[in-house]
């Protein structure tokens, strides 16, 4: 949505900075594995290019043959056996080669879709192990954009570009060597007709880099735009907002158009210019080789023959190569995104962490907890509380007091600036995330499910839950009848086809933490997206299933947490009143006036 874009960070611009280099180089460092299928790739490619190069070399033999019978003193009767010999001989190479080639592509297409696979799974246990700020700092669209084009491009332009750069450099080498040894003044004449090009190209690469990285990264913001309108269309056609909308997806699409257009054209000019050079070097071939033919005789006509057809080999690979390093240019660009995020500051590593809470009672204590996003802006100043097992709890303040990003300490989606979380008595810190996730069963005001069954999404990594276990906690939410009605039951599949209102797909995340069966529970809003009836109905059965579980309630309709045993009184990170409803009511405070303002006539 307009302006959405402004309100976080933008992407990183480290990946501009990068060198073309450079990024290869880590893309190299991280085929390590695969050198050994490169190598063998290498030697298919250097002998049929070997074979490619002694061709032409055979094919001149065959013209001085030919030409030697009608010279001079000759029997004018061409050698057939000889020529059949030769013609032989060049079969078999190229059939040889052809082989060769085929087996240098295979390794090279199998090297290249195992290395981007292995870049789309470092990037998913990537995603897993960055802090929730990082994301918290990132368009999800330019995240996504890494994932799937930033990597395509990868996978595309390394199948384009490794085999043939590799080869064609071999053949350019190669061809070189065979001129010189056939005469140095020919061979120096192709090489003069292809510096020219060859300088053209170089400088179009050099100068084109900026324009490829710029590229990935509009084709990034592009996604990033597109997944944040989509994801908030209703509020779009609300507000009425369609038309600014359009113009900054127009902005940034043409933004994404002109450096696409520069870096296709540049990509596109690459091969004219080369078959610029090489037919300027059969004519430079045809009029140097004329004057020697005249000074040295008919005999000169086959290495004619030989030279016409090493220009074309020779300027060949340089129009590939330049075509290749053009399309690395796109990679590099990529890389140097895909990179930067698998570079990213991980989580620190648990794996020395041997203490596991088991049988956990539900004990939690607030030492002096002192949290910011933003070091240099606290949330959370110092706060502290003890909180016994069984207990439920409610925290409530105004907007900004820090009630959800309590939850998120606890629960240690952020870790603490200074102070302690202990449960049971030991500290959060001294246990693996994982064993805290495994403590807490959470509902959060913004549901999420996956496209799958009903009862897939209610048994979400639960596999020992049975399908009656499901059955009863669906209808301890009160969801079952509403399931029943659908045309598959638990079995029916959520997609764009099943119209779930938001309450009812809060019902079923309700239902789902009932199922996962933890000793501890989290609600951050979660009756939020349901009517007063259902409210009541579900309050019930919540409050059966925190019966014996410590329980922490975030709510703003103070009326649902009347019931609570203690009732924690947030502002500005600090707690300014705590008792339960009835305590607080009778001080008069803050909490009293915030409950009163719920009721007071408008």
């Amino acid at each position: 949505m307009p302006g959405m874009m402004n309100m976080k960070n933008r992407p990183s611009e480290k990946a501009k900075k990068g060198t073309f280099l450079k990024s290869l180089g880590k893309l190299l460092v991280f085929c390590k594995r695969y050198w050994g299928w490169i190598i063998l790739s290498m030697i298919f490619g250097a002998v049929a290019v070997v074979f490619q190069i002694i061709g032409p070399n055979k094919i001149g033999d065959i013209a001085n043959i030919i030409s030697g019978a009608f010279m001079p003193g000759g029997s004018g009767v061409i050698d057939i056996g000889a020529v059949t010999e030769i013609a032989i001989f060049l079969v078999c190479i190229y059939v040889a080669g052809a082989i060769l080639s085929y087996f240098q592509h295979y390794i090279t297409a199998t090297v290249t879709q195992k290395t981007v696979q292995r870049l789309r799974q470092g990037i998913s246990r990537k995603i897993n192990k960055l802090p929730l700020n990082y994301f918290d700092t990132h368009l999800h669209g330019d995240i996504l954009s890494r994932v799937t084009n930033d990597v395509d491009t990868i996978g595309q332009s390394l199948n384009q570009s490794i085999g043939g750069l590799i080869s064609n450099t071999i053949m350019f080498v190669g061809v070189l060597i065979m001129m010189f040894v056939i005469d140095w003044i020919m061979a120096l004449t192709v090489i003069g007709t292809t510096i020219i090009g060859f300088s053209f190209s170089l400088i179009f690469m050099i100068k084109s880099q900026k324009y490829f990285n710029q590229n990935q990264k509009n084709l990034g913001d592009l996604n990033a735009h597109i997944e944040e309108t989509y994801a908030g269309h209703n509020v779009v056609q609300l507000f009425n907002a369609e038309e600014s909308t359009g113009k900054e997806f127009k902005r940034i699409n043409k933004k994404l158009y002109n450096t696409g257009w520069k870096s296709q054209f540049i990509s596109g000019v690459m091969m004219p210019i080369m078959n610029f050079v090489g037919n300027f070097g059969y004519v430079a071939v045809c009029i140097v080789g004329a004057v020697l033919a005249a000074q040295r005789g008919v005999s000169y006509y086959g290495t004619i023959v030989q030279f016409m057809i090493y220009v074309r080999l020779f300027t060949n690979p340089l129009s590939q190569i330049a075509q290749s390093l053009t399309s690395l240019q796109s990679a590099s660009a990529a890389c140097g995104r895909v990179f930067e995020f698998l570079e990213e500051k991980e989580l620190a590593d648990e794996s020395n962490k041997t203490k596991v809470l088991t049988n956990v009672k539900g004990d939690v204590e607030f030492n002096h907890v002192k949290f910011g996003y933003n070091p240099n802006r606290i949330i959370i100043k110092d706060f502290s509380a003890n909180i016994k097992a069984g207990q439920k709890i409610a925290i409530v303040g105004p907007t900004g007091a820090g009630k959800t990003t309590l939850v998120n300490l606890l629960m240690r989606f952020y870790e603490l600036n200074a102070g302690d979380i202990k449960i049971d008595g030991v500290s959060t810190q001294d246990i693996t995330r994982e064993n805290v996730h495994e403590l807490f069963g959470m509902v959060l005001q913004d549901t999420w499910l996956f496209e799958g069954t009903i009862k897939e999404n209610l048994r979400y990594n639960n596999k020992n839950v049975t399908d009656k276990q499901i059955v009863e906690a669906c209808k301890h939410v009160g969801v079952d009848h509403f399931i029943q009605t659908l045309s598959k039951g638990y079995d029916t599949v959520i997609d764009d086809a099943v119209n779930l209102s938001a309450g009812q797909k809060q019902l079923l995340t309700i239902a789902r933490t009932m199922i996962a069966n933890r000793p501890m529970i989290i609600l951050d809003e979660a009756t939020s997206s349901v009517d007063t009836r259902t409210e009541i109905l579900l309050q019930q059965a919540m409050d059966k299933a925190m019966e014996g579980r410590t329980s922490f309630i975030i709510a703003h309709r103070l009326s649902t947490i009347k019931n609570a045993d203690m009732i924690l009184v947030l502002k500005d990170g600090d707690i300014i009143e705590k008792g339960n409803h009835e305590q607080l009511l009778a001080k008069g405070g803050f909490y009293a006036d915030l409950y009163n303002s719920q009721f007071e006539e408008i």
